[in-house]
């Protein structure tokens, strides 16, 4: 296969790119860098089965020769990034979700959509099921993020249903792994790199609130196994087990041997008070489930947060 990967820089796309190659396929990724990094995709370049396109997918979009699959990742995808840039968030989750699966269209190829958990807002119903239609504050702060992919959700379902193009939708639940940003804002290289560095934990409200997480590396083997399978609506990808965000912090300051402390601080406007996705679906159509625990998956991340600030100290020392 040929494949076009958007947001191919990021931390989720960069990952699925090397799952493709690792198959034998052939990928071009595309991205602008504005919340993905180089680093990212650094080892790719040069590749015989790899090629990069540094583009704004909210534009039109070209790609010479037959693409088999077009796969939608580009998007500032954590709360940093999307309140930061809010204008953009949307745009890429309509224009370039517009865009991409014209693209998808003309070429015949197969259309997968990277959606997210915060379609369902912050839930009434737990945990989450796909045929859940959700409880989001459409013009909260959050909303540029959830709105963006509801509207891209339909989007890709509008095409299905009226111009045929054969379309994927996977609701991607709290991934972590190595290759996330340090100040991306996430929870899981928040308290890593707080912990590494000796800095407080923040921990938002009284750390009650739960979430799902899964690591890199179970999230894109059911993303790949989603966008080769026959299933058309949206499909839950994460990891069923629940933690509360204290639960979380005690734990990385387990792994890490920091002797940082837990600072409360208030919780953000709209902040989920539970979310887990209910994974029935993908066991059953796809025959996956996470294999990693949560404690194994730290334990392979934290060394990449670690040689990132050892690298930050030395140029600090060095200035």
């Amino acid at each position: 296969m040929r494949v076009l990967i958007t947001g191919a820089a990021g931390f989720l796309g960069s990952h699925l790119c090397d799952r493709f190659i690792a198959d034998g396929h052939e990928v071009v990724g595309m991205d602008n860098f504005i919340t993905g990094t180089p680093a990212n995709i650094a080892h790719l370049i040069g590749h015989p089965r790899f090629r990069f396109v540094e583009h704004d997918v909210t534009q039109f979009i070209y790609v010479d020769g037959p693409l088999d699959g077009v796969l939608h990742f580009a998007s500032p995808a954590s709360p940093v990034d999307y309140l930061e840039l809010p204008i953009q968030t949307l745009k890429v989750g309509s224009l370039g979700t517009h865009k991409t699966l014209g693209l998808a269209k003309a070429k015949g190829a197969r259309y997968l959509l990277a959606s997210t958990s915060e379609v369902y807002g912050d839930p009434q119903v737990h945990p989450q099921t796909e045929d859940y239609w959700g409880h989001v504050n459409p013009v909260g702060p959050r909303g540029v993020y959830d709105e963006a992919k509801r509207f891209a959700e339909a989007m890709t379902m509008a095409y299905h249903r009226y111009h045929g193009v054969d379309t994927r939708i996977v609701r991607i639940f709290n991934t972590y792994g190595p290759r996330m940003r340090p100040n991306d804002g996430r929870v899981v290289s928040n308290f890593i790199v707080q912990a590494l560095r000796g800095d407080p934990l923040t921990v938002y409200g009284d750390g009650g609130q739960t979430r799902s997480f899964c690591y890199v590396e179970d999230e894109v083997e059911g993303i790949y196994r989603l966008f080769l399978s026959d299933r058309v609506e949206p499909t839950n990808i994460g990891n069923p087990d629940e933690f509360t965000i204290r639960e979380l912090a005690t734990k990385v300051l387990e792994l890490t041997g920091s002797t940082s402390r837990i600072e409360n601080r208030p919780l953000p406007t709209d902040d989920p008070k539970v979310r887990r996705p209910d994974i029935s679906v993908a066991r059953s159509v796809l025959g996956w489930e996470p294999k990693i625990p949560l404690e194994e998956g730290l334990r392979r991340t934290i060394p990449y947060f670690r040689e990132l600030v050892e690298k930050e100290g030395a140029v600090a020392r060095a200035m």
